[in-house]
């Protein structure tokens, strides 16, 4: 439940936050975390912002040795699975196996608990990591930073959001051991991002910003359809869904 008395930011709450969201092997002060809990929520885009630090630089590397785009843009896809030990693909294919494979919303979050992947869930992961890749070829040879810093911010983002918004769907999972944050929390994530999104993108960072918006509220209207909120599936499925329309959208604008 949301505490009041919490303290809107802590400094310590991004150290959290890379720990909660990668396997960066961080140290983290386990009591301090568990008060925070979803409190934390605020700082997710700025753990986006530290993945495309290194993915940019890892990719500016990799095209001074030569090594083509199109195999840049697979390996830097790699490192961000590794990087996250893959729970937003994870959630990807949960959701899709279980939020278009169940009848009801006891079999969904049933289908979506199992660790067996079905059709829909392969199916989600070819078109999500395939969409992916021929945004990066595109975008990593003329803007590493600015398309991964702004699809890595506001997916996360979107996280902290419908983390808000929506009501847990059950109870046991990872979202419902971190809580749900305060709106205000929210925002301040969803403000992160846009003001990176502007300073980086100037006035083209207004539609890409309006699209991404679209997209978080259907994922948040589709998992209340469906399962009445949101579970740590959810989260990761809207966390790669907007990249995807992020790096899409940029992909249309810088070409």
């Amino acid at each position: 439940m949301p505490r009041s008395d919490i303290k809107m930011i802590q400094l310590a709450d991004i150290i959290a936050s890379i720990g909660l969201l990668t396997r960066f092997p961080v140290a983290i002060n386990l009591t301090k975390v568990q008060e925070r809990g979803a409190a934390a929520a605020w700082s997710f885009p700025i753990v986006g912002m530290v993945l495309a630090i290194l993915c940019a630089t890892i990719s500016h590397v990799l095209f001074a040795l030569g090594v083509p785009a199109e195999i840049v843009a697979g390996l830097i896809l790699a490192l961000v699975m590794i990087f996250t030990g893959a729970m937003h693909e994870d959630g990807l294919a949960d959701c899709a196996d279980g939020l278009w494979g169940g009848w009801d919303k006891t079999r969904r979050l049933d289908i979506m608990k199992d660790s067996r992947i079905g059709a829909y869930g392969v199916l989600a992961l070819i078109m999500g990591i395939g969409l992916r890749w021929m945004a990066l070829v595109t975008l990593l040879p003329i803007a590493p930073w600015t398309s991964l810093m702004v699809a890595f911010a506001l997916s996360r983002a979107a996280m902290s959001f419908v983390m808000a918004a929506l009501p847990n769907a059950r109870d046991g999972g990872l979202s419902s051991s971190v809580g749900r944050p305060e709106m205000p929390t929210a925002w301040i994530a969803c403000g992160i991002a846009a003001v990176l999104s502007v300073v980086l993108l100037g006035w083209v960072a207004v539609p890409v910003l309006a699209i991404a918006t679209l997209i978080v509220a259907g994922c948040a209207a589709i998992a209340m359809a469906k399962i009445d909120g949101q579970t740590g599936d959810v989260l990761g499925a809207t966390q790669q869904v907007t990249e995807i329309t992020v790096l899409l959208t940029l992909t249309v604008i810088f070409t």
